[in-house]
């Protein structure tokens, strides 16, 4: 058990997904579940088989356990699932704690208002970045990015941030198991990786142009995560018509460095303790100013942290191990 422990506290998340200590049976189901993306989302046993690469005799009783355990509803008229309640109840849960979700929101929406363009805040599952928040230009055009949608790791500008953030090892570990998903994308993001890795040691981002849409250029910054022990992203999307690769760089750079670095600072004080951000205790305030100064403090944050500490993550300005 303690081995284990520490293996946990040692690897990423790509490196997990190879490892023969994980239950397979459990790993399927969170697979399952994952082909929800939309609360509305109604799925049958082949539909779910296609889009998660499992049998469709597994998925059959993957969908009967998980329905009698109220994570899936089946729906007799359309001979399909849904999200069932506990699966709704535990996500909720999860957000109870809403101050540090608004702040990052409000200082996303400022961005917004500013560039024309979709903000988002993004968190790691898999092969996948899901938009923790987001915020979005009036006149935005384009960009369809809502809280809680999934962009591909392999085919946007906040993925291959994220990848180029990863220790070398672990950044493998990924790729490696991510072509055996999405072979047709994959060898984009190994292609570019040490690319990547060189523009965010030298410039604290990274950009691409065309990369998730023809229409489409991003720019995005890791940062890490006490909290969920791996990197989250910040990143902005944009129409290429509007910003190109250079306009991105100095004219949206600047104002996504100051962003994460707020948007860093608000991470690293909810996870000691400052903020309510899940259930369980939390350090209650005395004064309402003590939120004020809390937030104040935000703003006043400089650029985003270096990509690395001692637990091993890998330091910008510094080449990969």
């Amino acid at each position: 058990m303690g081995r284990r422990s520490e293996r946990l506290c040692r690897q990423g998340v790509g490196e997990l997904a190879g490892e023969g200590d994980v239950i397979q049976v459990v790993s399927r189901a969170f697979d399952v579940l994952r082909c929800f993306e939309g609360a509305d989302a109604r799925l049958g046993n082949l539909e779910i088989s296609n889009r998660c690469g499992l049998p469709r005799s597994t998925v059959s009783r993957l969908t009967h356990t998980l329905t009698r355990m109220g994570q899936l509803v089946y729906l007799p008229r359309d001979q399909k699932y849904r999200i069932g309640p506990s699966a709704v109840a535990m996500s909720t849960a999860m957000m109870r704690g809403l101050q540090l979700r608004n702040l990052i929101r409000t200082r996303l929406q400022e961005v917004a208002d500013q560039i024309p363009g979709t903000i988002g805040f993004l968190i790691p599952d898999r092969f996948h970045l899901v938009y923790f928040e987001y915020a979005r230009a009036p006149h935005a055009l384009g960009l369809h990015s809502t809280t809680g949608s999934r962009i591909a790791i392999a085919r946007t500008a906040g993925g291959h941030a994220y990848a180029a953030a990863l220790e070398e090892d672990t950044a493998n570990a990924l790729l490696t198991e991510m072509e055996r998903e999405f072979p047709e994308h994959t060898p984009l993001l190994r292609s570019r990786l040490e690319a990547n890795r060189t523009m965010l040691r030298e410039r604290g981002y990274v950009a691409s142009c065309g990369l998730f849409s023809p229409h489409i250029n991003g720019i995005a910054v890791p940062m890490w995560s006490p909290q969920y022990q791996t990197y989250v992203v910040v990143n902005i999307g944009l129409l290429s018509a509007m910003y190109d690769e250079q306009r991105m760089h100095d004219e949206v750079a600047p104002v996504l460095l100051r962003l994460s670095g707020t948007i860093d600072a608000l991470v690293q004080n909810a996870d000691s303790g400052l903020i309510a951000v899940g259930p369980g205790p939390t350090r209650k305030t005395n004064r309402p100013e003590e939120a004020n100064d809390l937030e104040a403090g935000a703003r006043r944050a400089g650029p985003a942290r270096d990509l690395g500490a001692a637990d091993g993550r890998r330091r910008q300005g510094q080449a990969p191990a």
